[in-house]
């Protein structure tokens, strides 16, 4: 119908000159569509030739950190997990570079409109992020700190699990009980972080576990029964020996806590409980009484709290007995 009108309005000589004003104003956006394609082109080109410079030079990067990843590649003083949060800094940088070295070449970058949109997109993002930009930059403080890495045992504040994912903006741990928790990054950096698994793997991590026993037992035994309960626990480390430490002489009793070290922090609580049935076990086999709850030593007639019954297999469950 946009042509077949002008065409109609041609045939006839009083409306030729109508006819041809319309053309005018069909063609008139066409013709500047074509031309300003055409003066684009080099603008084009300089966008692409940017583009690609950018993105082989990402490659090239990303190869490097690949090969420092994997520990084929080592540089003194950078760790290999340190690698990909670097690779993802770079990147972000030098497509930051690369939008700002193409945008006056983009068409209409010199408009009043264009410009005002880019500062109200801007100025939306800036208000509306200062959360997430607090997260990512804890997360970046956080990588290179190293204060853990996945699959570390860690405590952060009340809640102790295994690291499972570290992200820009959070990190989840999965609890023994396997409950999954999100923490911000932000949240990280303003609580302190017990590592479990950095100490067991250098040093050692030590358990220690306290038990009150009565004055009249002479501490020597006491020291032994503790250590031989510690030997007897799966996980506890031969060298360096168990050890026990006096803590407290209250009224009623002293305070012994036995240590042990241990490797393996993702089994800590296993050990605990292993090391707890032990100690009840070896001072239950000596005839030695744990003096918690409170007891006195004076006795008025009334029977032991030593188990009547020996079970030198406690550890047995009743039903396989």
């Amino acid at each position: 119908l946009t042509i077949s009108v002008p065409i109609l309005f041609a045939i006839f000589p009083q409306t030729e000159d109508l006819a041809l004003k319309i053309f005018s104003y069909l063609l008139e956006p066409v013709k500047m569509i074509f031309k300003s394609v055409a003066s684009y082109i080099p603008n084009l080109f300089i966008i692409l030739v940017i583009y690609y410079c950018i993105k082989y030079i990402v490659k090239g990067i990303q190869y490097i950190a690949n090969e420092i990843e994997s520990e084929n590649l080592k540089i003194s003083g950078f760790y290999p997990d340190w690698a990909q949060p670097t690779f993802n800094i770079i990147r972000f940088l030098l497509y930051a570079f690369m939008i700002a070295m193409i945008y006056p070449y983009l068409p209409g970058s010199d408009s009043g409109v264009f410009q005002g949109i880019s500062v109200f997109v801007g100025l939306i993002i800036s208000l509306g992020s200062s959360t997430v930009i607090g997260n990512i930059i804890a997360g970046l403080v956080i990588t290179y700190m190293r204060p853990f890495k996945l699959g570390d045992r860690i405590q952060l504040n009340e809640t102790t699990g295994n690291v499972i994912e570290k992200t820009p903006f959070v990190t989840r741990l999965r609890t023994p009980k396997n409950e999954v928790v999100t923490i911000p990054n932000s949240f990280i950096m303003s609580s302190h972080t017990t590592n479990y698994s950095v100490s067991a793997r250098q040093y050692g991590l030590i358990i220690h576990s306290t038990v009150t026993i009565g004055y009249d037992v002479p501490w020597r035994q006491v020291h032994q029964l503790l250590i031989n309960a510690a030997r007897q626990t799966t996980g506890v480390l031969p060298e360096p020996k168990p050890f026990v430490l006096e803590t407290e002489l209250s009224d009623y009793y002293p305070c012994y806590q036995i240590n042990a070290y241990i490797k393996d922090a993702d089994k800590l609580g296993d050990i605990y409980s292993d090391l707890h049935q032990n100690i009840q076990d070896v001072f239950n086999e000596a005839g030695v009484e744990i003096m918690s709850p409170h007891y006195f030593a004076g006795r008025d007639g009334s029977a032991s709290t030593i188990p009547t019954a020996p079970y030198p297999d406690d550890r047995v469950e009743p039903s396989k007995k």
